[in-house]
Order: C-alpha cells, then sequence, then structure tokens
C-alpha cells in the first residue's frame, strides 16, 4: 500500500507542470463578471475525491513533512472521506505541521553546541507557539542568527 502511495505522490509531482502549463492564461481570457462573496471559499471546496487525495498525496511527498504531518496523511489516504480530507488540508494539516515544528525546535534546543542568541530565538518561537512562529523561525530565523 505504501509503494502505491508514492507513486502517486510522483505522479502528481509529474503531472503537475504539464497541467499548469497546459491551461490557459487568466490574463487573456474575457473579464469574469464579479460576484460578492461573503465568505472566503477554499480552494478544496470544489475538489473531487481523487483530487483531494492527490492533493493529500503531495503533502506527504514534501520533505519537510515530519511524523505527525506523515501518520495524518497516511491515515487518510487509507480511509478518510472527502470531508475528513478537506478540513485536514484546511486546517488539520497547519496543526499537524506545527506540532512537527516544535520538536524540530525542541531538538535544536537539545544541542549543547549552539549560541545563546539561537537558543533565545527558539525559545521566543516555542514560546509563541504560533505555526506560522514555528515555521518562520525553522525556515529562516534560525539562520539569520549567529550560530557561532
Amino acid at each position: 500500500m505504501r509503494s502505491s502511495r508514492w507513486a502517486l505522490a510522483a505522479a502528481a509531482g509529474a503531472l503537475a507542470p504539464a497541467l499548469l502549463l497546459s491551461t490557459p492564461a487568466l490574463a487573456a481570457s474575457p473579464a469574469a463578471p464579479t460576484v460578492p462573496v461573503s465568505v472566503a471559499a477554499s480552494p478544496y471546496d470544489d475538489m473531487d475525491i481523487d483530487d483531494l487525495r492527490v492533493a493529500v498525496a503531495r503533502v506527504l511527498g514534501d520533505p519537510d513533512s515530519g511524523r505527525r504531518v506523515i501518520q495524518e496523511a497516511n491515515a487518510l489516504l487509507d480511509s478518510g472521506t472527502a470531508e475528513e480530507m478537506r478540513a485536514w488540508l484546511e486546517t488539520g494539516y497547519r496543526l499537524a505541521q506545527a506540532e512537527d515544528d516544535s520538536v524540530a525546535i525542541a531538538r535544536i534546543l537539545a544541542d549543547p553546541g549552539i549560541s545563546d542568541a539561537l537558543r533565545a530565538a527558539a525559545g521566543a518561537a516555542l514560546d509563541d507557539n504560533s505555526p506560522e512562529a514555528l515555521r518562520y523561525f525553522l525556515e529562516t530565523g534560525r539562520y539569520e542568527i549567529d550560530n557561532g
């Protein structure tokens, strides 16, 4: 079952550029009538179960995905409904990624050789505990600080 997931993720990754490049540009299309929208629509709202599976498989194939993200994505691919996948892609993925990010920051803090500035920045990210702060520290913040 696991190899079929990787095959699905590889196929989704290989087909994405071809599908994106074959669609007409929005600038060339005639202007669509404007309709006021009261609630921001999710990009996942109009996806069918197959499209949702591909979206979950892409998350699964991301090298930045940690244990919690992989665990939840696998569970959804095994037995998730379209509604469960939609909800996870909209909110659950972000929360699972934040948990994985917290673990990654804790591992950085466990290294006795890190600088005091890096230790303070990592502690601040954990204290903030927002998914955005945790992700920012791992992707950018830790590299902005001298790790001497």
